[in-house]
């Protein structure tokens, strides 16, 4: 039976939409403000405020329940307590409306500590950490097991239902080595690699079911052996072997900034061929450029919108996707800018 409720016996929220009229889009479900209205008190109109957001929700309530949401966690947000209660919560909220939710996680910070604890000095190879056995077993004890349950743990504290994928319940990525060119030769990341199958049948039972899977980022190999995997790649290939409708990439950057010294030029809808122009220009720099280059890579997988958002930002994930204007930068394949990727968008605008 599909989450949700059966045929027979309908779930709550099916029978309310079936007494609601049609939906109509997300601008045109905005309670008019310029209406003559009776006097009402402070409290009350904070509480109409909570209604109106509500309503402008609606639209998108509709149009994303029952598709698939990959969210990537980075260390940066898992170190912030504060910002990942809200992040989660904002996941225990969008899997009660309908929304599938995968939850891919890193842990970078994490691992660096307990990797000093035990004396291991970090080795990067073309920014990437060398991993040798002795760090992947801190890597696994660290990201794959601990974090990992502490993250599920969170999540059905505050109410949802979660799943650990991991070594040592079920693994999902599979992979190989991953294996850089040098200016002399092959470059060696030790048991460093790179996804090349995912068990999409696991990972779509859970969310059928109304669980959500939290990966972390880690693969086994052909042999057996275990290996580090990057998180954003990690994210990148699970969202493509589910055909998600979304990747969302929290970070500690508000999105892609025409200025990067000015918040208010925050760009909220690029397509791929304004993110390349950008990139060319120099607009898109330094460090943001790996990562819109990931970006534009997954969209060409057939992932349909990719977001960056600041994860520090409180509810930055309901803001993001529940609201019009959303709060980070979403980015689209050429051929979604015509049809607008979102009811009643704009050229920058959700």
């Amino acid at each position: 039976m599909a989450a949700g409720g059966s045929d027979t016996y309908p779930s709550p929220v099916r029978l309310i939409e079936s007494w609601l009229p049609p939906p109509a889009p997300a601008h045109d479900l905005r309670i008019a403000r310029d209406v003559p209205a009776t006097p009402v008190s402070k409290a009350q109109q904070e509480a109409i405020q909570k209604a109106d957001t509500l309503i402008e929700a609606l639209g998108w309530i509709r149009k994303f329940r029952d598709t698939t949401t990959v969210i990537k966690l980075g260390g940066s947000v898992v170190e912030h307590p504060d910002s990942l209660r809200h992040l989660l919560l904002d996941i225990v909220f969008m899997s009660t409306l309908g929304m599938r939710v995968v939850v891919v996680h890193g842990g970078g910070k994490a691992i660096s500590r307990a990797m000093d604890v035990a004396g291991i000095e970090p080795r990067f190879v073309q920014g990437r950490r060398y991993t040798d056995q002795a760090t992947l077993d801190i890597v696994e004890k660290v990201l794959a097991t601990e974090l990992n349950h502490e993250l599920v743990a969170k999540i059905e504290e505050y109410g949802g239902r979660a799943m650990s994928l991991n070594f040592l319940s079920t693994n999902v990525l599979f992979g190989e080595k991953l294996r850089l060119d040098g200016p002399d030769g092959p470059v060696d990341l030790g048991h460093v690699g790179e996804v090349t199958r995912v068990d999409r049948l696991t990972i779509d039972n859970l969310t059928y079911a109304g669980q959500v899977p939290v990966i972390p980022s880690m693969a086994i190999a052909a042999d057996g052996q275990k290996l580090n995997v990057n998180a954003d790649t990690a994210a990148t290939a699970v969202a493509a072997a589910i055909g998600a409708e979304k990747l969302v990439v929290l970070s500690d950057i508000p999105g892609v900034l025409r200025d990067v010294n000015d918040p208010e030029s925050l760009i909220h809808s690029l397509a791929a061929t304004e993110a390349r122009r950008l990139i060319a220009d120099g607009t898109i720099a330094a460090g943001m450029i790996p990562k819109i280059e990931g970006c534009l890579e997954t969209l060409e997988q057939g992932v349909r919108k990719i977001h960056i958002i600041d994860g520090r930002l409180r509810h930055s994930l309901l803001l993001e996707i529940y609201t019009t204007s959303g709060v980070g930068t979403e980015l689209i394949r050429d051929d979604a800018r015509a049809a607008a990727s979102r009811p009643g968008a704009t050229a920058d605008a959700r």
